[in-house]
């Protein structure tokens, strides 16, 4: 399988979640003191699609929302990024679409996240087996998939799939502690999803997880890449990131912009990342592409909103100094 020649077939399949994200308006203004709110549509595995079908690429999202107005408001905002949401299905009972409140800011930023009876982890066998994986190029999921039963199993289940119709797949290890039942489950299940992975992103705290220590993460990155994975991101916030590829380790820096919040910077750099691949760029040029994606969202409001087209991206490219040194 060439795992570059899926994702330049620009036609992604996405399991996990989608949400409503709620932001205090304007800008800078704390949770405690709103009396407005931003609404825009949030959850990673949906903001990553919304980045690629903003890069012109197709999407399609495989999950499960609440069947009642913040399940619909979910399901019109796919609609309205263009992404493909036939394998999107509605839950009843006390089963809830996530919701999130974060503050567009950074300093002492607070981010609150309800995913208490999560729609989405009631995503099951039967909603990935209903996928004809041989009509994508590439499958991309997010960590927290991964949290609970029975999405955990079908999250599992629809890799074999992939595998199976010889589709990369692409994993954002988006370790969030407040989805798991303990730290040992997540290393343990992270860490098998990790070596299925074809492509792996995350960043030195997740490394550092899965590996058992923070001190260890840089080693489990390129183990990973030398024994099942063909490419493998290890990002360092500020530090930039070191790519493994085809036997090379790419040191690459960031693009230094004044932030508004943190959210929304890894979800833009995987789209950045994926779409810039499928354009046939090289490997350097992808990751720094992806880390100016990330620039341009954390300087923004709202997370799948402030994900940047081809044409903003372009721009930020052209009047940015350029990336930090490595």
């Amino acid at each position: 399988m060439n795992v570059l020649e899926g994702i330049r077939a620009r036609n992604f399949l996405v399991i996990g979640r989608v949400g409503m994200d709620l932001s205090p308006d304007p800008a800078g203004t704390r949770t405690r003191d709103a009396s407005s709110m931003m609404v825009a549509m949030g959850g990673s595995s949906a903001n990553i699609a919304a980045g690629l079908v903003k890069f012109g690429c197709k999407a399609a999202l495989v999950t499960k929302v609440s069947d009642d107005a913040v399940g619909w408001y979910c399901l019109g905002q796919l609609d309205h990024y263009g992404i493909d949401r036939g394998h999107v299905k509605t839950v009843t009972g006390e089963y809830r679409t996530s919701l999130a409140v974060y503050e567009t800011r950074v300093e002492e930023h607070q981010s609150v996240i309800y995913r208490n009876n999560a729609a989405d982890f009631q995503m099951d066998i039967a909603n990935v087996e209903a996928v004809d994986y041989a009509s994508y190029g590439a499958l991309i999921t997010a960590g927290t998939v991964f949290a609970a039963e029975p999405s955990r199993t079908a999250a599992f289940r629809a890799f074999e799939l992939a595998r199976a119709s010889g589709l990369p797949i692409i994993f954002d290890v988006d370790y969030r502690p407040y989805s798991w039942p303990s730290p040992q489950v997540a290393e343990e299940v992270l860490s098998r999803a990790g070596s299925l992975a074809d492509v792996i992103v995350g960043n030195d705290e997740e490394f550092g997880f899965m590996a058992g220590g923070i001190e260890m993460g840089l080693s489990k990155a390129r183990d990973l890449a030398g024994s099942s994975a063909a490419i493998v991101v290890y990002k360092m916030g500020p530090e930039g990131a070191i790519t493994f590829f085809d036997g090379q380790e790419i040191r690459t820096g960031i693009y230094p912009v004044d932030a508004l919040k943190p959210t929304g910077a890894g979800d833009s750099f995987m789209a950045g990342l994926l779409a810039s691949l499928s354009e046939g760029r090289d490997m350097r040029d992808a990751v720094l592409r992806g880390s100016a994606c990330a620039a341009i969202v954390v300087s923004r409001p709202g997370c799948a909103p402030a994900m940047p087209d081809t044409e903003q991206l372009e721009a930020f490219l052209a009047s940015h100094p350029g990336p930090t040194p490595v």
